[in-house]
């Protein structure tokens, strides 16, 4: 394990942990500041995007909402039930599923298509089993709650085909 934490903590990789965390952080302070707001984000180790209408004065003091909340210990903001993560866990795990469930089938249709019913139940219990496992993957390897020395250094606004986004630039 010592392993893992070793790559978790590297350089790049905790920046975008850390970065991830922030952008989720925001996002969930935005969402309930703005009901009805739809919005997304993309972390990477310089900082991270937030895509949707939002106004940027208004960003940069989420932001510092968001980054002090997190200092003061409130890690649940870096978590987000729409996160990429929580997908690619479900698929991951669903997938395999699926793939263990056809094992053994052989190469023909018919032999396949007696194991729909199995195959079938697998996917499904395993998606409901999946579900709290994308917040638990978030919250030990894609994000990393304690901000560390992660500063705020610009946000610029881009607008292409009417959508706004924000670059937040940060550092570490």
């Amino acid at each position: 394990m010592s392993g893992l934490t070793d790559i978790l903590n590297w350089g790049p990789i905790s920046s975008v942990r850390r970065n991830h965390a922030l952008e989720h952080a925001t996002i969930n302070l935005l969402s309930r500041k703005m009901p009805g707001i739809s919005l997304a984000g993309y972390s990477d180790w310089r900082g991270f995007w937030i895509f949707g209408d939002v106004d940027t004065e208004e960003l940069q003091q989420t932001i510092d909402e968001a980054l002090a909340r997190l200092h003061q210990g409130e890690g649940n903001l870096a978590i987000h039930a729409n996160c990429g993560t929580n997908f690619v866990t479900t698929g991951l795990l669903v997938g395999t599923a699926a793939w263990l469930g056809m094992l053994g089938s052989g190469s023909g249709f018919r032999r396949k298509l007696d194991r729909w019913p199995l195959v079938i139940s697998l996917v499904t219990t395993t998606l409901i089993l999946s579900q709290p496992l994308g917040p638990i993957v978030q919250a030990h390897l894609t994000t990393e709650s304690k901000p560390g020395r992660l500063q705020v250094i610009q946000i610029m606004r881009y607008q292409s085909n009417g959508m706004p986004a924000h670059r937040v630039s940060t550092r570490n």
